[in-house]
């Protein structure tokens, strides 16, 4: 089974930055897609950016052009750089990722979760 291990958040002002990584147990081209999610308060779960299969940057429009999704295949680690947070980006940020395989199926993973504070 793929793991997911995530790191980097904390408690920062708004207009800071923080930068998330999410080190993955397997070659990140093993994986059809990664990516980030989050989970506010009260709210259900939401896209925030991704690697398509193609391996096309994909963002949710509130974050774009304020957060960008990078990788290191060496290391097997996917990064989510955040500048310019608003209080509305405070959430628990999730990794993300799915593999489809004749021999598995469609299989989803998940991190355990890093926690992001976006306050004055």
């Amino acid at each position: 089974q793929v793991q997911l291990v995530e790191s980097g958040g904390g408690l920062v002002q708004p207009g800071g930055s923080l930068r998330l990584s999410c080190t993955t147990s397997e070659s990140i081209f093993s994986l059809n897609t990664v990516g980030w999610y989050r989970q506010a308060p009260g709210k259900e779960r939401e896209f925030v950016a991704r690697f398509t299969a193609a391996r096309v940057r994909n963002y949710a429009e509130s974050v774009k052009g304020r957060f960008a999704i990078s990788r290191d295949t060496a290391k097997n680690i996917v990064y989510l750089q955040m500048d310019n947070l608003k209080p509305e980006d405070t959430a628990t940020y999730y990794c993300n990722a799915v593999r489809s395989s004749v021999l598995e199926g469609r299989r989803e993973y998940w991190g355990q979760g890093t926690q992001v504070t976006v306050s004055s």
